[in-house]
């Protein structure tokens, strides 16, 4: 989601400084026109409102871009600011809402080269503009003209509101201003522009690291190597390995979704620990992409930045626009659950323990054993087998669930676009129409982008290449679903785990996020992070329910449902590994808050996640999910930093919003509270406050009780 989130911030004009841009060449201008003929400044044409022309982009276009849309948009800007009649909303914030369409339409192309098809060309020109970026956000933010203008209309609308839209506008916009410096000296000001420059920089080396090390640290297994491991996945990395130009051989890519399987079927012990280390190593090798000098950089140049404005500490600074409000509220929830979380880790390493003696296996859980062993007291208590519910969740029909899922809730139905209609970026991505299944008005487009491959970053995301407003003309909305599947052997189904599904049906919430929306303008599009991830949290509930079991669930070769002992096992076992998810997960989350908390002055990174690991009595029988030196969510920018612990906070809504459902008469279908769903959950976005969104849903606040029942955790 990132890319689209950037552009709404800076549409907001806040200080975006995390993501960072590349290189075009300008071309020669048309004679009679403003407009170069540079492709990626041209506005969108064709059926739909006009679509991205994907199948003409070049990583060589996009310096010019970039460069001409910070120009035209600077000067929108200085013309709001320099506007001689008194001002108001309309001449001021709504003017700014309606600003940088060109520079859009740039930054759209910017996400797919950034994070679909990065290549070293690409790298480079992004590393030459993230500066540039940088001052483009600060001269508009240390606008003193611009800013004067957006507090008039501020401090009117305090005395006399405006409509609820327009109030929450010009409220988010001026909040922006304020928490990026607009109210420093000069001096202050030019201290702050320099930080956010060297922070761009450090941003975009970080993750050039990170990525560095997916691509280039596989593992090259050979035919007596493949012990444990499924024909579908063994046949993909044996095309993986053809694709790098090493036939015969099987490879083990640097990432998750390669990673995962691997370590929870290979009965190779060695062979584990080695994929083990090359993927919780990434960024942490010691040499040229080593990370944590840089970790060290930034740290101390958010702590300088949010000095500059009074805060004691990034994170005071970053939460108070945020549900939890503060660091202190964050480090509650987190530490309610962490003492349960770590208890449970005991009780499963001690499960796997005495099903390795049992097998005479005479070894010690570590973490490159935890998959393993944990699948084989999976099998053990309740009778489950990873790979045999694989059979049953095929992308395909998993897709065709998610559309059910939508056309039930949403009301939405999705028809694949004719073949060709509409441009893409890669033979892999799909595009389907969205329309309302009654009136069959058209909603938008739904892009897919479902496999792993060279110079696309790891994990899964949702991003918007244009949102829905209303303000000049309703807009229809252009979403993306990207995941990191691997890609089967030709003729081969795509089977994915129970965790991978609930993925997939997590992004695919925020799509629908997308769609539905029902505000006017640009910046209510946003959102508050520890909430945009509840609602694709929610969705992933439908994954589990009945109907979507028993209609989209089949074996990928017979066709047959799934059995209902297989269900039943399933659901027996929803709280099975709890420990492990939620401790690898908070792991991560304190040590982002911890990092952003301490003195950064002379910070050892290292010695720092270790300790802080120690003295919250981390198991040592697994690691943090993301660990420092490749946590992209908190140093490729700002986007998640102090913020991880967000997914906890969304993940209490997500539970107690469930028992909504599980309470209503028609269960996790029921009509009613769908429409409260859509209505005060999905529709507003950044509308209204959100806590006051999720009381007219429920009723009352979120009660933490609900989420650890879902765990299986004690409730005091």
């Amino acid at each position: 989601m990132k890319n689209k989130q950037y552009l709404q911030h800076v549409k907001a004009l806040t200080l975006c400084v995390w993501i960072t841009f590349t290189n075009c060449k300008q071309e020669e201008k048309q004679e009679g026109t403003n407009m170069p003929e540079n492709i990626l400044l041209q506005e969108w044409t064709g059926p739909y409102q006009g679509v991205p022309a994907f199948d003409k982009m070049k990583a060589a276009d996009i310096k010019d871009a970039v460069e001409f849309g910070i120009e035209e948009s600077l000067a929108e800007m200085d013309a709001i600011a320099n506007n001689s009649e008194a001002p108001n909303f309309k001449n001021t914030i709504e003017a700014m809402e309606a600003s940088g369409k060109t520079l859009d339409r740039v930054f759209t192309y910017y996400g797919i080269l950034s994070s679909n098809i990065s290549s070293p060309e690409f790298r480079s020109i992004q590393a030459e503009l993230a500066p540039k970026l940088s001052e483009y956000s600060s001269k508009i933010v240390q606008n003193e003209k611009l800013f004067q203008r957006i507090k008039t209309v501020y401090e009117a609308s305090q005395e006399t509101p405006l409509e609820a839209q327009e109030q929450r506008v010009v409220e988010l916009t001026y909040k922006r201003f304020e928490m990026n410096g607009a109210n420093l000296d000069a001096s202050k000001k030019e201290r702050y522009a320099a930080i956010n420059k060297e922070l761009s920089t450090l941003y975009n080396k970080f993750s050039d690291n990170v990525l560095h090390d997916e691509e280039n640290y596989v593992t090259y297994l050979t035919e007596d190597q493949l012990d444990g491991l499924s024909d579908g996945y063994i046949k993909s990395a044996a095309k993986t390995a053809s694709d790098k130009g090493q036939e015969g051989k099987y490879a083990i890519t640097n990432t998750r979704s390669s990673m995962d399987p691997f370590l929870t079927y290979s009965t190779n012990r060695e062979l584990r620990k080695q994929v083990w280390e090359k993927y919780y190593s990434r960024g942490d090798n010691g040499d040229a992409y080593d990370n944590k000098e840089i970790i060290a950089q930034i740290l101390k140049l958010r702590k300088e930045r949010v000095g500059l404005m009074g805060y004691d500490n990034y994170a005071e600074w970053r939460l108070q626009d945020r549900m939890a409000k503060n660091p202190e509220n964050a480090m509650d929830l987190m530490m309610a659950v962490w003492p349960a979380a770590i208890a449970r880790v005991a009780e499963e390493v001690a499960d796997m323990q005495a099903v390795a003696d049992e097998s005479g296996d005479k070894i010690t859980i570590e973490p490159w054993d935890y998959r393993f062993y944990a699948e084989k007291v999976r099998k053990k208590k309740y009778d489950l087998d990873s790979d045999e519910v694989k059979q049953y969740l095929q992308l395909d029909k998993l897709t065709e669930a998610m559309f059910f899922t939508a056309g039930e809730l949403f009301n939405y139905s999705f028809t694949p676009v004719e073949e060709g209609s509409v441009p893409v970026f890669h033979e892999d991505v799909k595009v389907w129409e969205v329309k309302d299944k009654d009136s069959g008005k058209h909603i938008g487009l739904w892009y897919l982008d479902p496999f792993a491959r060279e110079g696309k970053r790891s994990g899964a995301w949702a991003t918007t290449y244009r949102s829905h407003t209303t303000f000049e003309g309703e807009t229809n909305v252009l979403a993306s679903n990207n995941s990191n599947f691997v890609k089967p052997a030709p003729g081969e189904a795509v089977l994915v785990s129970w965790d991978d599904a609930t993925t997939f049906f997590h992004e695919f919430g925020h799509a629908l996020h997308f769609f539905s929306s029902n505000v006017k303008y640009p910046t209510l599009n946003g959102g508050v992070r520890d909430y945009t991830e509840f609602q694709s949290q929610l969705l992933e509930r439908w994954l589990s329910t009945d109907e979507v079991i028993n209609k989209f669930l089949v074996h990928y070769k017979t066709g047959e449902p799934i059995p209902a002992s297989l269900v039943a096992k399933i659901k027996k076992a929803s709280t099975f590994n709890q420990g492990f998810g939620t401790t690898e997960y908070l792991a991560s989350a304190l040590i982002d808050m911890k990092l952003h908390l301490a003195d950064p002055t002379n910070i050892d990174v290292a010695a720092f996640e270790k300790e802080t690991l120690a003295a919250l009595k981390m198991p040592k029988e697994l690691p943090m999910r993301h660990r420092t030196p490749h946590f992209g969510h908190v140093f490729s920018g700002e986007g998640y930093a102090t913020a991880y612990y967000g997914y906890m906070w969304a993940d209490v809504l997500t539970s107690d919003a469930s028992e909504a459902f599980t309470e209503a008469p028609g269960g996790f279908y029921d009509k009613e509270v769908a429409d409260k769903l859509v209505k005060y959950l999905f529709a507003p976005r950044n509308a209204m406050d959100p806590a006051e969104a999720y009381r007219l849903f429920r009723g009352r606040d979120a009660k933490i009780e609900a989420l650890m029942k879902d765990r299986g955790f004690p409730v005091k």
